[in-house]
């Protein structure tokens, strides 16, 4: 099972300094990041530049979980293939997909979920979809809320500022197993996503302070 360890390592010399020179990415919250054991990260998607603003201010290597398509892309699938990625189909049932979730969970990776499962052209989170909380609940790993704000404007020219924040990490436990489990799950992490971004934007209206506190 390659997790992409070697290729994190590699990919941080250059990567991330880049991006932040691009992005200008700025951490809220970030000491509640699980610095070990299994996690899942819900993240909003707002642009592609979301995967390496994230990535570059992570505090530990992710196993990002993305369409299957991008595997096929000649150059970027072997790169994404090395840095361990996740490949899922999407619009169905991927029960392979969701058994490497798992499996990269049982062995303590944290793995990164774009919740809505697509880019969001409103500029909002959207719906959560329920891969994310399916596998936080069958393998009783934590909820991780990521919010991004600022990648919605972001483009090659303007390089506008973009800042995420990280909610406390919550358990599913209480949560059934099954469809409805999952669904309502799905709504807290889309709830509390909501609550991050929102608070997000008003951080960046106030002029966007280096040291602030985000809400859980």
């Amino acid at each position: 099972m390659g997790y992409g360890d070697f290729a994190w390592r590699t990919s941080r010399g250059w990567i991330s300094p880049l991006v932040k020179a691009l992005a200008r990415p700025r951490a809220y919250g970030l000491d509640r990041w699980p610095l070990e054991g299994g996690c899942v990260l819900a993240i909003n998607h707002l642009a592609w530049i979301d995967i390496g603003v994230v990535g570059a201010l992570s505090p530990r290597n992710i196993n990002y979980v993305a369409k299957t398509e991008l595997r096929g892309v000649p150059g970027l699938g072997k790169f994404l293939a090395w840095h361990g990625i996740i490949s899922v189909k999407r619009g169905q049932s991927d029960r392979d997909a969701v058994r490497q979730m798992r499996e990269f969970t049982a062995a303590g990776r944290s793995i990164g979920v774009f919740v809505e499962g697509t880019r969001q052209k409103s500029g909002r989170p959207g719906k959560a979809q329920p891969g994310a909380a399916m596998v936080a609940i069958k393998e009783n790993v934590p909820i991780v809320p990521i919010a991004i704000y600022g990648t919605q404007f972001w483009k090659v020219g303007n390089f506008a500022p973009c800042s995420l924040a990280v909610g406390e990490p919550f358990s599913l436990e209480s949560y059934p197993r099954g469809g409805a489990g999952y669904k309502h799950a799905s709504l807290e992490i889309e709830r509390r996503l909501t609550v991050l971004f929102d608070w997000l934007a008003d951080v960046h209206a106030r002029g966007r302070a280096r040291v602030e506190t985000p809400p859980i």
